[in-house]
């Protein structure tokens, strides 16, 4: 959500002794100290609020009193010791407060994917504080504003966020909004059979819709930044930009790491690669790339394409990724093919140069082993990516046995490069004129090739 937020404030006094909150969550920034706040609720400037965010890659939970010059009291401060670091995933957040219940351990709980937690510290690493028996918080009051995605300005959360239940009045354990499939993995349940009581709602059901789906009509408001729309969500899970390989961490990632804008403070410039998070074996897979900004010197250091997973780890700070023996990729500034290659100038003539704004598309044949690449739609090379065997105007003979994941080097400060992974975006911006995709997964600027699709979980079980 970055920037953006949500916000309402109550017109009714609900419970504000018992509550719940469920809301699945994909991560963009990890390890961190910065407060990433999912539901908020305050009132005076702060000093009253419950909030749960996501801080030092733990959930935290708090509520209490702060006055100016005077240390905090709280009525809960709950913290888990189990890290959540895994930005590929999404993770199914549940959190209830239920201050009637006898034992003082019981009148907080979280859940993560379906199990509750049950090993906890404070935001200040001290013993957890729990809420004293019938205590009160700061949801469900009329004075009190609720804001998803943001606390004060800085406390954005950086990631995706979808299905968010709030219940006014009940304490539910986790089986109410998911369960196990037959395989073990813990799913969503689109429409759960829950009571919302007063103040409760369910938005961002299906897309990016703030209107309450539940039989209330608490509606929320976008309170700041864009609120936009993603195929990507807790059943069928899109790539993002991984953020905790070596080279990503020299980089900013904005836009659930869809974006990368520009060195971080301090760093300068140098061949440096991004990675997605997702990669496949086999199938017929297509992704695209736009380059919003480039250096205005020396424009166009770029090279667009994949790699094989084993050989990302060696890549180090100086990283080309093209220059390792499964690293193919597509020159921006002179149109070269290239693989094990460590001066660019070694490349084979492909295809045409690129530059700001044109969106690069990339199909891998891991079936019939071969690469293939567009610019504005047109393949290079006179390829057709649905020659199979034959590999007509294929970049490369892909090495066999390989697991793959798309990636892009870029080597200036100010390059700003945009992912569309099948959500139908580059940054905030829709694509102009959705292409066609054969398997209906995903959203792309050009025709996706037949047979192939977006490279997401549910495209790597088609």
């Amino acid at each position: 959500m970055a920037s953006t937020y949500l916000t309402r404030t109550p017109t009714i006094n609900g419970n504000q002794k018992t509550w719940t909150w469920s809301s699945w969550i994909k991560l963009s920034k990890v390890n961190t100290s910065d407060y990433q706040m999912l539901f908020q609720c305050y009132y005076g400037n702060q000093t009253r609020y419950s909030y749960i965010s996501y801080t030092n890659s733990k959930i935290e939970t708090y509520g209490g009193f702060y006055t100016t010059g005077a240390s905090s009291t709280e009525s809960f401060d709950v913290t888990t010791t189990r890290l959540l670091r895994d930005t590929s995933a999404w993770y199914h957040l549940v959190v209830v407060h239920d201050s009637t219940e006898s034992t003082d351990t019981d009148r907080l709980k979280i859940y993560i994917n379906g199990e509750r937690e049950t090993s906890f510290t404070s935001y200040d690493n001290l013993s957890p504080t729990f809420p004293s028996l019938n205590s009160d918080t700061f949801m469900n009051v009329t004075t009190t504003e609720n804001k998803i995605g943001r606390g004060n300005p800085g406390q954005e959360f950086n990631g995706l966020m979808s299905h968010i239940h709030f219940i006014d009045g009940t304490a539910y354990d986790a089986t109410a909004f998911g369960e196990y499939d037959a395989n073990g993995v813990w799913k969503i349940k689109t429409s759960p059979s829950v009571t919302y009581g007063t103040n409760g709602f369910f938005i961002l059901k299906d897309g990016n819709s703030v209107t309450d789906q539940s039989p209330n009509t608490n509606n929320f408001t976008v309170g700041g930044g864009t609120l936009t729309n993603t195929e990507d969500c807790p059943s069928n899970v899109f790539p993002t930009i991984n953020p905790l390989t070596y080279s990503t961490t020299k980089w900013n990632l904005e836009y659930g790491n869809l974006r990368t804008n520009g060195l971080a403070s301090g760093e300068s410039a140098a061949w440096r690669s991004v990675y997605g998070t997702l990669g496949a074996s086999s199938g017929k897979y297509y992704f695209e790339m736009k380059v919003t900004r480039t250096y205005s010197v020396d424009s166009n250091n770029i090279i667009i394409g994949i790699v094989d997973a084993e050989q990302m780890k060696y890549e180090g700070d100086n990283g080309k990724f093209f220059g390792t023996s499964r690293g193919y990729g597509y020159h921006a500034k002179d149109g070269k093919k290239l693989n094990n290659d460590s001066v660019t100038a070694n490349g084979v003539n492909y295809g045409n140069s690129w530059t700001t704004n044109d969106i690069i598309g990339c199909a891998f044949d891991l079936d019939n082993h071969k690469l293939y690449f567009s610019k504005n739609g047109s393949w290079q090379n006179s390829g057709d990516p649905t020659s199979g065997a034959t590999g007509t105007g294929s970049a490369f003979d892909l090495a066999t046995g390989y697991t793959y994941l798309p990636t892009v080097s870029h080597f200036y400060d100010d390059d700003r490069i945009e992912f569309n992974f099948g959500n139908g975006y580059f940054g905030t911006t829709a694509v102009a004129s959705a292409g066609t995709n054969a398997s209906g997964n995903g959203i792309f600027e050009f025709d996706c090739p037949n047979g192939y699709t977006a490279l997401s979980t549910k495209g790597l079980n088609l």
